[in-house]
């Protein structure tokens, strides 16, 4: 008996009659010699990616179970799009029916012809929110982690690999949690640029932590000044990799806690010229440990001037850090529980160094797989 494999087919549509073109599209591929679906997740609407004036798509996700092989599986659902009007145009162009394999059992598979699973499936919540209604716990085969812990990196939003843009990778938490050394980890896994913020340069931060607080506006001024010379288009290539141990948009946090109302305001004229040259983050790593065993960790390593930093500071730092993310909209956000993670593991920070391939370009753990896909 030949073997069954459980795979998932990703529906879209947004030409002619979409629900009667997903009904048709279903019917169709029960009717296929060796093929069963097996069940079908609700059907979403969500806007265009690509090229934006276009109707807004209807998706769904399908699980069905073959003895297809993978690629007599894909020449089946091209057939099928084929009978149901489908017209091969450009990429992002739009569609009566669009069918794509998303997984396929556990298989990894790269060439020509077909890559599975779908290169950019965890950059799509309209994919994920399908999978986790059908199977939340399914692990992705190249990621390692299951759909529900992939959805939520996203945020309910969508988003694409673009080679056009640098690819900065940013750390993100309050002080102590780790953000350096994971990046100085990830540098080097990933063989890619370093940014380190400037403390240790920083002539202001002493007294400011000393109780200087006149000196607070020369310190997060100095801190623009830095972030420009690191962050900024031209000194970012497009397509370079780069990884941080801060998030720019962390100077707000900083500026609201250490500021007078009279610095601030003048702080917040200044802001928006630096704001706009900066590169934005294709991905964030946020660390997320207690206040109280980061202040442990701020006592360990000693930096003089940090020994004054306050329990409470730390702890009003971890929520606006919080409400940063909360609504967090720009790019994918991987959390990590430093309760379950530890930077001097191999197998953890390898495994978050391959999580972190599939989310730029040109570091694809999909054995370099270049082509575009069409969900």
């Amino acid at each position: 008996m030949a073997k069954q494999t459980t795979a998932y087919i990703g529906l879209g549509s947004n030409l002619g009659d979409r629900e009667k073109s997903f009904k048709s599209a279903l019917k169709m591929l029960g009717e296929t010699e060796g093929m069963e679906v097996l069940r079908a997740s609700d059907i979403i609407e969500t806007e265009p990616l690509g090229q934006a004036n276009q109707p807004k798509y209807l998706n769904a996700v399908a699980e069905i179970e073959t003895i297809l092989t993978a690629e007599e599986l894909h020449k089946k659902l091209a057939d099928i799009e084929v009978s149901l009007g489908r017209e091969k145009k450009e990429k992002w162009a739009s569609r009566i029916i669009d069918l794509d394999i998303l997984l396929f059992g556990r298989k990894i598979i790269n060439n020509s012809n077909l890559t599975i699973p779908h290169p950019q499936m965890h950059l799509r919540s309209f994919v994920l929110k399908g999978l986790c209604q059908l199977n939340p716990e399914l692990v992705h085969p190249v990621i390692k982690e299951p759909m529900n812990e992939l959805a939520g990196h996203l945020n309910n939003t969508d988003f694409v690999l673009n080679p056009a843009l640098p690819q900065l990778v940013c750390a993100a938490g309050i002080i102590g949690v780790g953000k350096t050394t994971l990046a100085e980890q990830l540098s080097k896994l990933l063989d890619c640029k370093l940014l380190l913020e400037a403390y240790d340069t920083n002539p202001f931060m002493p007294d400011v932590y000393a109780g200087k607080k006149e000196l607070a506006l020369d310190s997060q001024l100095y801190f623009l000044t830095t972030r420009i010379e690191q962050m900024n288009r031209n000194t970012l290539a497009r397509g370079q990799i780069a990884v941080s141990d801060y998030i720019f948009d962390k100077e707000l946090i900083y500026a609201r806690r250490l500021l007078s109302a009279r610095q601030l305001a003048l702080y917040e004229k200044a802001y928006p010229p630096f704001a706009g040259q900066i590169v934005s983050p294709v991905l964030v790593i946020y660390l997320q440990d207690s206040a109280k065993r980061c202040l442990e960790r701020i006592h360990k390593r000693n930096r003089p001037y940090e020994q004054k930093i306050e329990l409470q500071f730390l702890q009003s730092l971890d929520c606006d850090y919080q409400q940063l993310f909360a609504d967090w909209k720009n790019c994918p956000v991987i959390r990590i529980p430093i309760s379950k993670f530890d930077c001097t593991k191999d197998t953890d920070l390898q495994h978050l160094a391959n999580q972190i391939k599939c989310y730029v370009v040109g570091s694809s753990v999909f054995a370099g797989t270049t082509k575009q896909p069409k969900t």
